[in-house]
């Protein structure tokens, strides 16, 4: 990283300083939970060569954090077992910690931290994370320094959070350019320096905080105090995974991603999020295949006029375009409205005339009231609302187009539009296995008009939110299959 970008990626969460009489160089692994394209990895590399240490990786899974299930945990240890491979074939020091109990691990940071020269951690601006690093800081007596990699661009390249996709477009078409040539290295470990090999932990340390296993099997999840009735998805997690279904994508369903990402029956999406959620995946090793695939290189956006126009300004074909409009416009989007927005998972984060129309209509009749079981449980009268639920359960995921109508219907079955988000948060965090995400609580915000604009005519409940129906979509869509498979 040149000194520029560094100053933007790179932010101290206390006052301490970095002290040359430690052991090693801790890095925290928190959000970017892979060993390639990581910009906090290559910072705490850059950092041992320069103090002549070795380094010292420290990834951890707690028990207590909300929503825990057998489904995160799962996808998570499946990742920190890829990460011990490649950091064990490195010579690189790993410490994964599974908590095998609620608060068991308290401590476990600062006493790694005491012969530590600094700590080196990730940012990232949703969930409890940002509390928990901050807490910890506080707690250090060496230098802690966390590391924006949540996308192409910093979080700090902007100063405040954008009111539409459009606006937040052009202004990355004006700054982009540098922050495409300053990408982190994509095999970080082939570079390690020879003294960055073989750190020795405490073993007092480490006798002390046992970590539950790594195993992911039904019995070995069953002696973890999560929820066990959330059960794991069928497809892995962990980086060699995410690196496989990067593979899929680009070569068998790229092309047709501009036309069929919407259609249930021929879905081209990617299948990233809960990969890019998870950190297993960075988004700059996906654009770089992207752009790899069609032989572009940041010459053609040089000196490119700057027309907020979704289409034409990468110069690359339309499925490529539009799926980059999806990677760094909307879900960086999504990423600085959290980083700039404290109150983003709240009823509060809404514009001033969504708020103001949906209280409106707050009293409106409705002609069908759910409760939150029965919408868990995907009992409506809706079979395609039903549908989308029960993926989302089974799946941990809802088909692009159907989770715009998932969120919709349920504002439209809820005793009022607050009581709808409470339910949209609750459903999507506990099954979605990239809920919890910034972008996931603007996706739910979406559907009750964030990111949007006033629609007419006015509606019952809706007011002048967008208004979606699924006599609508069961137009627009070819759902046949789709049903089948979810029905």
């Amino acid at each position: 990283m040149d000194d520029v970008i560094r100053q933007l990626r790179v932010t101290p969460l206390n006052r301490s300083v970095i002290s040359s009489r430690g052991d090693y160089v801790l890095y925290w692994m928190t959000a970017a939970r892979r060993t390639t394209w990581s910009f906090a990895l290559d910072h705490a590399i850059a950092q041992a060569r320069s103090l002549g240490r070795p380094l010292v990786v420290f990834e951890a899974l707690r028990a207590g954090y909300p929503w825990a299930s057998d489904r995160f945990h799962a996808f998570v240890m499946q990742g920190m077992a890829d990460n011990a491979r490649a950091f064990a074939a490195a010579e690189v020091t790993y410490i994964p910690y599974v908590e095998p109990e609620p608060g068991r691990g308290a401590g476990l940071v600062e006493a790694l931290a005491k012969r530590a020269c600094v700590v080196i951690t990730d940012e990232q601006p949703g969930f409890f994370l940002p509390r928990m690093l901050a807490a910890a800081a506080v707690r250090i007596d060496v230098r802690v320094e966390q590391v924006d990699g949540n996308g192409i661009v910093p979080l700090r390249s902007t100063d405040r959070a954008f009111a539409t996709a459009a606006s937040f477009r052009r202004q990355l078409q004006k700054m982009i350019v540098p922050h495409l040539v300053a990408r982190p290295a994509a095999e970080p470990l082939a570079d390690l320096p020879s003294g960055a090999r073989g750190g020795e932990v405490p073993g007092r340390v480490l006798g002390r905080w046992r970590s539950a296993s790594l195993a992911t099997d039904r019995d070995t999840l069953a002696r973890l105090p999560i929820d066990h009735l959330v059960a794991p998805v069928s497809y892995r997690g962990g980086a060699t995974a995410g690196a496989a279904v990067v593979d899929d994508f680009i070569d068998h369903r790229l092309a047709q991603y501009a036309d069929d990402r919407n259609d249930p029956d021929g879905d081209a999406s990617s299948g990233l999020s809960p990969y890019l959620h998870f950190g297993h995946v960075s988004a700059h090793a996906v654009a770089a295949r992207v752009w790899n695939a069609a032989r572009w290189d940041v010459t053609r956006v040089l000196g490119a006029r700057v027309t907020g126009s979704r289409t034409g300004w990468w110069g690359l074909p339309a499925s490529s375009e539009a799926f980059l409009d999806q990677l760094v416009t909307w879900r960086e989007l999504g990423y600085g409205f959290c980083f700039h927005r404290p109150d983003h998972a709240q009823w509060s984060a809404l514009p001033a005339w969504a708020r103001a129309t949906l209280d409106a209509h707050a009293s409106d009749h409705r002609p069908e009231l759910y409760s939150r079981k029965l919408l868990e449980e995907a009992r409506t009268a809706d079979p395609i609302w039903n549908a989308a639920q029960r993926q989302l359960v089974a799946d941990g995921r809802i088909q692009n187009y159907l989770r715009m109508l998932w969120g919709k219907k349920i504002l439209e079955w809820s005793r009022t539009p607050r009581a709808a988000l409470a339910t949209m948060i609750e459903l999507n965090n506990k099954y979605a296995v990239d809920g919890r995400d910034p972008n996931s609580y603007t996706g739910i915000l979406w559907t009750l008009g964030l990111f949007d604009r006033a629609w007419g005519p006015v509606r019952p409940i809706f007011g002048t939110v967008r208004y979606m129906s699924s006599a609508s979509t069961a137009r627009k869509l070819q759902l046949r299959d789709y049903l089948r498979r979810w029905s």
